[in-house]
């Protein structure tokens, strides 16, 4: 047997059948680029589904983390330390924002997101109590938790983990009229993804965050925008939500937060939505914690600068006209926004396809049966987006 083989055997023998992997394994990466056990090297156009918008290996976010690891990695929020305040207050200049509440995983970020609106509801806004509606849009992905699949209309997602938690409304992605009419008195926010990933990189129509935004605003609830995937860099622009020049009520951020090394997410927000916890009311042993706290900083200046935005949004124009190109007897639909796209394949699974792709050296992933997913590291190089195409192409013909 293979150590490719080996490696699976032993996985696949101890862990939890949750996931259906491609059958590789990865022992090492640097850029855009990683190696197996058997020493084959491929190219990532999946980027840890935003998670590695800077790459693998990444010098200046590695030096930050080993410089950490021999300081502190954790306190607690029991106590302060030294990195917490400047991650807070340069992450919420970043975002515009006055607050940020860190935690750890993007489903934790979520779920806080939640509770911070349904208290705002309840404390600010005046919602009788229990009574707290949330919008949220259909194709939507925010997470695994019980409460978040809950509202999902994936049934993969939800077999067999109910009953679920009430609150929460399901209108279709994109409809602003249905969104409207969805809205009432007891809505405290509009949970909305402002392009879905999971989904298989799907677009709302030209307009329509603006008027979610301005339905918001009339209504009096809160919108929060789920950029755990779309966020920081990866549309060409730090959020999706700049390409129509909106700002939310709220930011939901995690994956690229935390630099591909710890995971690192935050909810940022004014002073009056997040301002509504008090001590005790919300926690997490390690949300905020050092090492993540020093790393989040370092890509909080690398997005600063601006140069990851500009770099996504010229190499994304090349992206297209690639992927525009790709055979249409082959293709039913490509979607792309900076360095991410969506791609429905014509009679073949996208399982298929990428196990094709996995054999030619290039990384990717399904969704949905006939949909791939490609979101190259940001730091990807002109030449190897175009060979990495072109070898989807070759498959596709």
């Amino acid at each position: 047997m293979s150590i490719t083989g080996e490696e699976i055997e032993r996985a696949e023998a101890a862990l939890a059948h949750n996931y259906h992997p491609l059958p590789v394994v990865l022992t090492e990466g640097k850029g855009a680029w990683v190696t197996d056990v058997e020493g084959r090297r491929y190219l990532d156009l999946l980027a840890g589904y935003s998670a590695l918008n800077f790459g693998h290996g990444d010098d200046e976010l590695l030096a930050v983390a080993h410089a950490q690891l021999d300081r502190l990695t954790l306190t607690s929020r029991a106590f302060h330390h030294n990195q917490l305040g400047t991650f807070a207050s340069e992450l919420a200049e970043l975002c515009g924002m006055e607050m940020v509440l860190p935690m750890n995983t993007g489903a934790e970020a979520v779920e806080t997101a939640i509770k911070t609106a349904r208290k705002w509801g309840y404390r600010v806004k005046g919602v009788p109590a229990g009574r707290a509606k949330i919008v949220v849009a259909g194709g939507n992905f925010h997470g695994r938790t019980v409460t978040i699949v809950g509202f999902s209309d994936d049934p993969e997602a939800t077999a067999d983990h109910g009953p679920f938690t009430p609150g929460f409304v399901t209108v279709p992605f994109g409809d602003a009229e249905a969104l409207r009419a969805a809205v009432d008195e007891d809505t405290v926010a509009v949970l909305i993804e402002p392009i879905q990933g999971e989904g298989g990189v799907v677009l709302p129509p030209a307009g329509y965050l603006r008027e979610v935004r301005s339905l918001c605003t009339e209504a009096g609830v809160l919108f929060v925008a789920d950029e755990i995937q779309s966020g920081l860099g990866r549309t060409g622009r730090t959020f999706a939500c700049d390409h129509e020049d909106v700002v939310p009520d709220m930011y939901v951020l995690g994956k690229a937060l935390g630099g591909g090394i710890m995971p690192v997410s935050a909810v940022v927000s004014r002073r009056d939505v997040l301002g509504v916890f008090r001590p005790g009311e919300h926690g997490s042993t390690f949300g905020g914690n050092p090492l993540a706290c020093a790393v989040g900083t370092a890509v909080v200046r690398k997005l600063k600068t601006g140069e990851p935005q500009r770099r996504a949004d010229e190499l994304g124009r090349v992206f297209a006209s690639l992927l525009s190109a790709l055979p249409s007897s082959a293709v039913d639909a490509v979607r792309v926004r900076g360095l991410w796209a969506g791609i429905d394949v014509r009679g073949r699974t996208g399982r298929d396809v990428c196990e094709g792709l996995l054999r030619r050296g290039v990384l990717a992933k399904d969704a949905h049966g006939s949909t791939i997913r490609l979101a190259p590291p940001l730091v990807v190089s002109e030449e190897d987006l175009r060979w990495g195409v072109s070898q989807l192409a070759a498959e596709l013909s």
